[in-house]
């Protein structure tokens, strides 16, 4: 398929505004724990974010080529580019409105779902890769559940380690620490969520003929890693305000917990080249500290919204991408 470079280049735009907006929506999963403890002042942390994600992106491409291939072939698709305006189109609706709303939704959960739908509808269920969405959609039911699990242990330990100190030395200490764990926490977010956008990306010049294979050519990796870190410097400041402060108090011990439970968990998927939501990890990573902490001292109606919002992306994104396909294409 010769897609026009016009068409094309639209495609890559609405890619990185994507992952512009993904910097944005997702910055509150690397600094709101140290944000929130003063561990980081907001503007030093959000600089520090937007570092480490750039970095982080440019590292990796295992995650791109899950997200480019796994869903749908896109050397078999006569419509790939349309398939891919209206998953991109989808995604980016959805993101805004929950970022209006100040819910840590996933990107993730919003591009995979649009990306099945447009397919779908576009191209029929026969060149949707069920087994290769369903082993995504595992990977991001799980995550999260393996985040709490994580950070509920990493705090009982902690706990015991540092019982008989004086909450005021630890606190102290670990606030240092934070500094350490939200620029972890940004690198993992790099590695693993640029790599979407780059996968749509090389997806689309796979689908228009300008590729043979799912390699993605390092001026997508630069152009992701470059929108997803101006985003991040934007800041997500309703986002940073859930996170940091209505789930649980969060105290500097807490987000070390947190962010270290979450980067462990989302680094280990870029490994295994699997794309993870950083939003679920960090939430959970996030509830399952509280729980060791105190149950009763999360905020148990917010985490309710927000798992909600975490089962309803997929299967809204999809219609909406469906939805779009047919008004537009």
């Amino acid at each position: 398929m010769d897609t026009s470079i016009y068409i094309l280049g639209f495609v890559i735009f609405l890619a990185l505004a994507f992952d512009f907006i993904n910097g944005f929506h997702d910055t509150a999963n690397a600094i709101a724990t140290s944000v929130s403890t003063r561990a980081l002042k907001p503007r030093t942390a959000i600089m520090l974010a937007a570092s480490m994600n750039f970095i982080g992106a440019l590292m990796f491409e295992g995650v791109a080529k899950k997200i480019g291939g796994s869903i749908a072939d896109p050397a078999t698709l006569d419509n790939g580019i349309d398939i891919l305006i209206a998953t991109l189109i989808a995604a980016i609706i959805w993101n805004l409105l929950t970022w209006w709303l100040g819910i840590p939704s996933s990107s993730s959960h919003a591009l995979i779902g649009a990306l099945a739908g447009a397919v779908y509808v576009g191209a029929g269920s026969e060149n949707v890769k069920w087994h290769g969405f369903i082993e995504i959609v595992e990977g991001l039911i799980f995550s999260p559940l393996i985040a709490f699990v994580i950070g509920y242990i990493v705090m009982m330990i902690l706990k015991w380690i540092f019982a008989k100190h004086s909450p005021h030395t630890v606190n102290k200490g670990f606030r240092s620490m934070q500094v350490i764990t939200a620029a972890l926490q940004s690198f993992t977010h790099g590695t693993n969520d640029a790599q979407k956008a780059m996968g749509i990306i090389t997806f689309a010049l796979v689908t228009s003929g300008r590729l043979d294979t799912m390699h993605v050519p390092l001026w997508v990796k630069i152009a992701a890693a470059t929108s997803m870190a101006l985003g991040t410097s934007i800041g997500g400041w309703k986002i940073i305000k859930t996170m940091g402060t209505k789930i649980f108090k969060i105290e500097p011990i807490n987000g070390f917990a947190a962010d270290i439970s979450a980067a462990s968990v989302i680094f280990t998927a870029t490994l295994l080249h699997l794309p993870v939501s950083t939003t679920h990890a960090i939430t959970s990573s996030i509830l399952g500290v509280g729980s060791a902490k105190r149950f009763s001292a999360v905020k148990w109606g917010v985490a309710g919204r927000i798992v909600v919002t975490w089962f309803i992306t997929i299967p809204i994104s999809a219609l909406l991408a469906g939805v779009i396909f047919k008004l537009f294409f």
